[in-house]
């Protein structure tokens, strides 16, 4: 607890008649002096504000968590507030964290309360203000509230992995049938819990959902659907239905155990605050100023949660902060109209919107790197209200610098990438300084790699990196073949894969003989294109025709060697085949032990931890690190999920956990860089909030960066809520007609709500360096037939460095009409796996195996081995 101190460097004191409080600031310089910061005029404009709603839309660098920071001691130190009248919520328990210290250093910075109070004073204590996440708010809420809707407050949160947990056991315990859900399970589970999330952040209740479909399917009944993309719309809609079901028994096993998740949690709080005005009350009344950070990343769910509270002509003193160019979550529940509506969804008392502020000068990034993200994010401004360019501080006008290049292969980009950082080490740059932005994880490995030879320290940050590594691709693709026989995908990699090395003329013998088995023969012809039935094979359909390369795999144990189909088989791949499914056979007999055992007994069967340990290689010791970090995530994800649910977690689980977490990173991976002097590899939505001195960003090549793949439509995909029934409904594209004319109509529409996005992305990467950006891309990847080229982003960077402001290291020229790509032309040598060791490591384990092999021999030209 904090006191107030008696006289601050001789400040007149009085007390506010109606917050007791004692007033040690009179005016903005006072505040200036005593924190030590020269705030502009913007800033201050912000900070002094009166006790009202406002809207700060601060850009990047702008300082915004210094101005909260600020605005807390302006407003307790001119005794309008007590300090814990102060309310601040944020998303993250970092962020909060930060907010929170800031807050109190400022504080006592001011005098405006000791850190260290007297027992024997006389001054009465007061508390400290109130920071947490949205979360949190919504859970004490919840706690504090619930019965009011009902609510017990014995229920208790489900962990991430609880949540898995009990959605996979929904999924393996529903009668059915579900004609139309045919993704495999992991997959399943995942679908589950995204509808259920998009129903709870959209506060739609199930049966407007179910009415919703089944409206749509009568009219598609009387529409003449003309073309594949028409024809996936009532797909998706009964398998939307189908799995609106199961969600529904979710939620059921929910309550029957008493337990809430996240958007559970934001849902009903958002009922409650919306159900009675007297909660409201209380809570103006406890808080009589709150702070909302990153109010861009809001869900409407929670901006109805917050609103309902605080807002709605109550005319609370309510700051919101935000940035709408830095929107890049709208993937995972958030709206950035909720930022652009805060005047209207927070009005004064009489009705006037609330007043919007602008932060716009940079003290992070040099005026250069400022000119190169402003002029991407000139149509961003356009879209929002209040979005002003961004300034660099004074004197930083020509500081920071842009290098770019563009390589003729991926694999000289990842050479120059990891050439010019190991530079930057060696002349001084510290490694911690230094971060590698991707769009995808797809690259780690390599530039991971890349870096580790050149012995710069390196670390892969967060989950979904960690499952793009191929020692945990390889890890995880066994157990997912091991799960699911359908899983074409996974097999393929392990089949093509250096440890078995299956070419393409085998493997799509294997697709032939896989669509046999399914079609008994009947669509199994030799003269069939074994490219296109082994595309067939791994795409997977209906489940009642699946057409499953592990069971082809099977036929390969039987004496004969599987089927008399004629079909062409190498001799090594015959073995290798028989050899991977007596492998896999032996492992499926263990799927029901506890889920560590599972994963222990898959890298001994298939050696991979012990090949890591043999070499010595640098890489060889990062591998063992992130293989330790990834055994790591899944024994908590046991300890979790086995505490709650079944008693023990399930692959199953496990396995959809994962999928999630690389696909969308939705709440499960909050992995941060630590503070080890290391150079950070991570995707550009993870690098939001953060900064370095040297951001690098590879892969800017046409269709990756910015990236032109499809956001998942509700048209297509079940797991997704139809457009019409969301809060942010308006921001988004709508179907106007159900006609092939209309249906493009609406795809185009959302490729260009994804060129924004994507547009989004990129301002976010390109304002994290302070110094130094590096960019780059590449004519040829490392297994595409077609030339990429520079993105759109990369040709930004090149006109900005020819304008004078950086420097183009190397631009490749466009390869002929009729060129082939390089790297298909390169043979692949044999390589051990996962890891080559160097010849004397390998020489000696090589005389090794031959001194065994000769001593197993003299025992048996021997009378029979020794006793015991």
């Amino acid at each position: 607890m904090w006191r107030l101190v008696p006289l601050v460097r001789g400040l007149s004191v009085a007390t506010d008649s109606l917050t007791g409080v004692s007033a040690r600031i009179a005016d903005p310089e006072e505040l200036k002096e005593l924190l030590g910061i020269p705030f502009t005029p913007e800033q201050t404009a912000c900070i002094t504000a009166p006790p009202a709603p406002q809207v700060i839309v601060a850009g990047a660098g702008s300082g915004k968590t210094t101005v909260m920071a600020a605005r807390v001691v302006w407003l307790v130190g001119t005794g309008q507030v007590a300090p814990d009248q102060v309310l601040g919520l944020t998303f993250t328990n970092k962020a909060a964290g930060e907010l929170a210290e800031r807050v109190r250093k400022a504080l006592v910075k001011a005098g405006v309360v000791d850190p260290d109070p007297d027992p024997g004073a006389a001054e009465e204590a007061v508390g400290e203000p109130s920071i947490s996440t949205y979360h949190a708010f919504a859970g004490q809420l919840l706690k504090e509230h619930g019965l009011r809707i009902g609510l017990e407050p014995s229920a208790r949160l489900l962990a991430d992995a609880t949540r898995f947990q009990l959605a996979a056991r929904v999924l393996r315990t529903a009668p059915g049938p579900y004609p139309a859900l045919t993704r495999p399970f992991a997959d399943l589970v995942t679908d589950l819990l995204a509808l259920d999330a998009e129903l709870a952040e959209h506060l739609v209740p199930a049966e407007q959902l179910r009415r919703h479909d089944t409206e749509l399917l009568d009219t598609l009944d009387a529409v003449k659907l003309t073309n594949d993309a028409l024809r996936k719309v009532p797909e998706a809609a009964r398998a939307r239905r189908e799995l609106l079901g199961l969600v529904e028994e979710y939620r059921a096993e929910k309550s029957r155990r008493d337990l809430l998740d996240f958007g559970d949690q934001i849902a009903l709080s958002a009922t409650l605050a919306r159900s009675g005005p007297e909660v409201g009350r209380i809570l103006r009344e406890q808080f009589a100023v709150v702070l909302l950070d990153e109010y861009q990343d809001t869900s409407v769910a929670q901006r109805l949660l917050l609103s309902g509270l605080f807002g709605g002509g109550t005319g609370h003193p309510v700051t919101a902060v935000g940035d709408p160019c830095q929107a890049i979550y709208g993937w995972r529940g958030a709206s950035v109209a909720n930022l652009d509506d805060f005047p209207a969804h927070f009005p004064h008392q009489d009705g006037s919107p609330a007043r919007r502020h602008a932060l716009s000068e940079n003290r992070r990034s040099g005026g250069r790197l400022l000119d190169l993200a402003n002029g991407l994010a000139a149509p961003l401004r356009a879209m929002h209200q209040g979005v002003e360019a961004l300034r660099p501080a004074p004197g930083a006008e020509r500081d920071g610098q842009v290098r770019c290049a563009l390589l003729p292969t991926h694999a000289e980009e990842l050479a120059w990438l990891a050439d010019s950082i190991a530079h930057l080490v060696r002349t001084g740059t510290p490694p911690g300084e230094i971060a590698v932005l991707c769009r995808t994880a797809g690259d780690f490995a390599e530039i991971q790699g890349a870096l580790v030879e050149r012995d710069v320290p390196v670390e892969v940050v967060g989950l979904s990196g960690l499952l793009h590594l191929p020692e945990i691709a390889d890890l995880v693709a066994v157990c997912e073949v091991l799960q699911d026989p359908g899983a074409n995908a996974a097999l393929v990699r392990l089949l093509t894969g250096p440890r078995w090395r299956i070419g393409p003329r085998d493997l799509a013998l294997l697709g032939r003989r896989a669509r046999a088995l399914v079609s008994h023969g009947g669509h199994g012809d030799a003269e069939d294109d074994p490219d296109r039935r082994l595309a067939e094979a791994v795409e997977g359909v209906d489940p009642a025709e699946i057409i499953s390369l592990a069971d082809a795999l099977d036929t390969f144990l039987d004496s004969g060697g599987g089927p008399d189909d004629g079909l062409p088989f190498s001799a090594e791949a015959r073995v290798r085949f028989a050899r991977l499914a007596a492998e896999l056979r032996e492992l499926r007999r263990s799927l029901a032990d506890p889920l560590m055992d599972v994963l222990h007994r898959v890298l001994a069967t298939t050696g991979l931890e012990v090949e890591l340990s043999a070499s010595p290689h640098a890489l060889a010791a990062r591998r063992r690190e992130t293989l330790g970090n990834f055994l790591d995530v899944a024994a908590s994800f046991a300890a979790l999920a086995g505490g709650s649910v079944d008693g023990e977690a399930t692959l199953q689980s496990f396995l959809g956990f994962l999928r999630t977490a690389a696909q969308y990173e939705k709440g499960l991976d909050n992995a941060l860089p630590g503070g080890e002097n290391t150079v950070k590899v991570l995707t550009a939505h993870k690098s939001k909030g953060l900064e370095w001195d040297v951001v690098a960003v590879p892969g800017l090549v046409a269709k990756q960066f910015p990236s032109e793949q499809s956001r998942e439509s509700w048209t297509a995909n079940a797991k997704v809520l139809p457009h019409a029934l969301r809060g942010d409904a308006s921001t988004l594209p709508e179907v106007t007609a159900w006609d092939a004319k209309g249906l493009n109509a609406f795809k185009d529409a959302m490729k260009e709500h994804q060129r924004t996005e994507e547009l989004r992305l990129g301002y976010v990467t390109f304002t994290r360096p302070r110094s130094l950006l590096l960019g780059s891309g590449h004519w040829w990847g490392p297994s595409q037939k077609r030339r990429r080229g520079p993105s759109s982003f990369l040709e930004a960077l090149r006109a900005h460095c020819e304008a004078g402001y950086g420097e183009v290291e190397a631009w490749a020229d466009e390869p002929e009409e009729d060129a082939e790509n390089p790297a298909l032309r390169e043979t692949t040598a044999d390589r051990a796996w996962p890891l080559p060791l160097d010849p004397a490591a390998l020489a000696r384990r090589r005389r090794a195996a031959d001194a065994v092999l000769a001593h197993l021999t003299r025992l048996e030209a021997a009378d029979g081995p020794p006793a015991g």
